[in-house]
């Protein structure tokens, strides 16, 4: 494990939450958090004790709140909520995304206020320490009174009654068998303690988190293709000129010019022009604008997400008193929208990319480049197909990122009438992001070649590190042959970052 990070329910990062999830770093249950967990424990065995009514602890759930549940059958009721619930369907949830969410539920309950036993946290610790995958199935919540199918899955799996993702092989493994080699006792639920599994927002929660994360990746990496292009078609920097930005009172689009001028820092191809030659088409002239727009985008979403990574978001929620407070801090409005609106924004980025990659192939249009950058075209096919890849791609975007939130339909007898559909809306983007990548590597890859035709030219300082990035992974298209390992390679560069880095290790941007 590279990191071990105490969760209080209050201070986790962003980069913590990376670190734990996709680095398999460690976690531990911070010492003031223990003690709020077991306070809060307290106040629901008064509760029970006192035959207090409290949604979930002794009364039923959803449409069934008004029936009373005996105090023989409080710990039978919280058993029966997982095993009901635990409906999902489809593929299982990548490994990256299920640890997310047993991270974010687990801090949500290190906070406090969801009345469990400092045990349950203690089994998501060693699942987590453990790297122990449950499996859970892709569809099945509507993303409002929580993530209910899916965190029923995590809670089953706790049960020993679900399954685990297999270490190598990624099928289904009894769980029963899994904690039993892992030496992990089968948990056995008490009062509320379904419920508090089950209600929150945990799974939307991590698809923003990995989102947010892939966008600004993908982003950096979309900036330094861009300026790829701009050399390869001697576009005009006039157009990036920070005094733009500055009038119209755009910071965002102030720091995309300020990126790409530091990338395109001493080209002999992206040169002021001595005389009028018109204007750049918009995918070079407007690149400050549209990219600042998707950096707008993606504070957006990085804002909801912080918020969210600290939030308690189970029902009801235990204060000081004994009070117990029915609400709906499960509902998961916001993070829907976050999440469709940033599945747009990356959008913007793939929609940009292909028309750029479009232009760097059409001879009328590249500036005196060979059609389809071919070597001899005609024989040769060049990339012509690519770009229709890059196309079906952003098409595909483009029916994906219709908003899952724009639409509700009711649940449970109408009790939850109102719900956000934000899972659908995690799900769509961790797709888009993918297509996203492949358009952008696309462009990458033609952008370079389009440079060295341009020889002995050569262009400016972050365009010739991205050529020599490149070329560590893909040869000069000298004759025709396949692209797409090409392709593919590139797009999981992009998506580790390591192609970023290798720029970023030689210009500042």
């Amino acid at each position: 494990m590279t990191e071990t990070v105490p969760l209080d329910g209050r201070s986790l990062s962003l980069e913590q939450f990376l670190a734990v999830v996709r680095a398999n770093g460690g976690v531990s249950l911070a010492p003031e958090a223990r003690s709020a967990v077991a306070l809060s424990r307290r106040a629901v065995e008064r509760a029970v004790a006192n035959h207090r009514s409290v949604y979930g602890v002794t009364t039923g759930f959803g449409a069934l709140s008004d029936r009373t549940i005996a105090p023989a059958q409080v710990r039978e009721l919280q058993v029966s909520l997982v095993r009901s619930h635990a409906s999902g369907t489809g593929p299982p949830l990548p490994a990256d995304v299920v640890r997310g969410l047993m991270l974010l539920r687990l801090n949500s309950l290190a906070r406090g206020h969801s009345g469990v036993r400092p045990e349950v946290l203690d089994r998501l610790v060693d699942l987590l320490n453990r790297g122990l995958v449950p499996w859970i199935p892709e569809q099945g919540s509507v993303g409002a009174s929580g993530d209910l199918a899916p965190l029923a899955h995590l809670a089953l799996a706790l049960l020993g009654e679900g399954a685990f993702v297999a270490h190598g092989s990624g099928e289904r493994e009894p769980a029963g068998a899994v904690l039993a080699r892992e030496g992990i006792p089968p948990l056995e639920l008490v009062e509320k303690e379904g419920v508090a599994l089950l209600n929150g927002t945990a799974l939307m929660a991590s698809y923003l988190a990995l989102g947010v994360a892939d966008a600004r990746a993908l982003l950096e990496a979309a900036l330094i293709a861009a300026a790829l292009s701009f050399d390869a078609l001697e576009g005009n920097p006039e157009s990036l000129d920070d005094r733009l930005g500055e009038v119209r009172n755009s910071p965002d689009q102030r720091e995309a010019a300020r990126a790409l001028r530091a990338l395109l820092a001493e080209s002999g191809l992206a040169t002021p022009r001595k005389e009028w030659a018109g204007q750049d088409p918009y995918t070079l002239r407007c690149l400050p604008q549209v990219l600042g727009a998707v950096r707008v985008g993606i504070a957006f979403a990085q804002g909801v997400l912080e918020r969210e990574l600290n939030a308690v978001t189970d029902n009801p929620l235990v204060f000081e008193g004994d009070e117990f407070v029915s609400g709906g801090n499960f509902h998961g409005q916001a993070l829907a929208l976050a999440l469709d609106s940033l599945a747009l924004a990356v959008q913007y980025i793939a929609g940009f990319s292909e028309r750029r990659t479009a232009r760097l192939l059409h001879p009328a249009l590249n500036r005196g480049l060979p059609a389809f950058l071919a070597p001899n075209p005609g024989v040769s096919s060049g990339f012509m197909v690519p770009q229709y890849l890059a196309a079906a791609l952003v098409n595909e975007n483009a029916t994906l990122v219709h908003p899952a939130s724009a639409i509700s339909l009711s649940t449970s007898a109408d009790q939850e009438d109102f719900v956000s559909m934000g899972p659908w809306a995690g799900a769509k983007l961790g797709r888009v992001l993918a297509n996203s990548r492949r358009v952008v590597a696309v462009e990458w890859m033609i952008a370079g070649q389009a440079l060295e035709l341009r020889r002995p030219r050569s262009g400016g300082h972050g365009s010739e590190a991205a050529l020599r990035a490149l070329r560590r992974r893909v040869p000069p298209w000298t004759k025709d042959r396949s692209p797409a390992d090409d392709i593919a390679r590139l797009a999981e560069t992009i998506a580790s970052g390591a192609i970023v880095r290798e720029v970023r290790a030689e210009v500042a941007f």
